[in-house]
């Protein structure tokens, strides 16, 4: 698996134990069964209060992007850095969904392997490519189609890339957005950021991080013509019955293109 995995696999162990609460705001079975299949691969280490906040962080945007998904009114959806995503099995999704997972070989073969036997719950599609490459392709070739409303979802991927890589992946996921396409991903507070890249605790993941697209994601969107609405974390969180204990300018960005559905 790619070293990014040992963020998607941190990512799991959070789902996880979120799944095993009484009062849990999902249920993703998979998510234990993914940590089970590496378990030297699965980080632990010690609880701090800001490795907590971005346990919480990973929780309520697992929620909050279901909720987007579903509700979107796009039948043709794309995950992209897919990782260890099991919404194609564990979501209730309109009849006729098509869903697109992409990412690395090596991550979706590894997926694979515990998902073998599952039954998704609408047309799932994997996508083997690299995102600093040229994926688009790969994903019209296997099926995709530009001229259809989409639904992307990119998660946490942003922080990962570099400015320029950031640019050119949202850029490609414009030009394949069709009227109606919607799109949704991070917004961060860079005091969290900047303490994460301090923390020893934080280390294997913001050691992978390359900067993200180095301006407000907003004011991108808008200049291509998305029309951006945000989304503050704790107003979410709030409304899930989870309030933050701490004030954060973190969130989500959610955006349309053209006409909205």
């Amino acid at each position: 698996m790619d070293e990014v995995s040992t963020t998607a696999l941190g990512v799991a162990r959070v789902r996880a134990a979120e799944s095993e609460r009484g009062d849990a705001l999902f249920d993703d079975p998979w998510a234990a069964k993914f940590c089970a299949a590496a378990p030297d691969r699965v980080p632990g280490g010690e609880r701090t209060p800001l490795s907590l906040a971005f346990a919480f962080h990973a929780i309520i945007r697992t929620r909050f992007y279901d909720d987007y998904l579903l509700g979107s009114g796009c039948r043709q959806v794309v995950l992209l850095a897919a990782g260890l995503d099991s919404r194609a099995f564990r979501l209730g999704w309109p009849a006729g969904t098509d869903l697109y997972e992409v990412d690395l070989p090596k991550v979706l073969a590894f997926k694979q392997t515990v998902l073998a036997d599952a039954e998704p719950r609408c047309r799932r599609t994997v996508v083997a490519a690299d995102l600093r490459d040229d994926w688009a392709k790969a994903l019209r070739d296997s099926g995709f189609r530009p001229d259809e409303p989409t639904a992307w979802l990119v998660e946490g991927l942003l922080i990962y890339l570099t400015p320029e890589d950031a640019d050119r992946l949202l850029s490609t996921v414009t030009a394949l957005s069709a009227e109606g396409s919607r799109i949704a991903f991070e917004r961060g507070d860079r005091s969290y950021q900047d303490q994460a890249m301090n923390s020893p605790s934080m280390q294997r993941y913001s050691a992978l991080w390359k900067g993200g697209l180095g301006r407000p994601a907003s004011e991108w969107l808008a200049e291509h013509g998305w029309q951006p609405t945000e989304h503050a974390l704790g107003p979410v969180a709030e409304g899930y019955g989870r309030p933050i204990r701490k004030e954060t300018s973190s969130g989500f960005v959610t955006a349309s293109r053209g006409a909205s559905t």
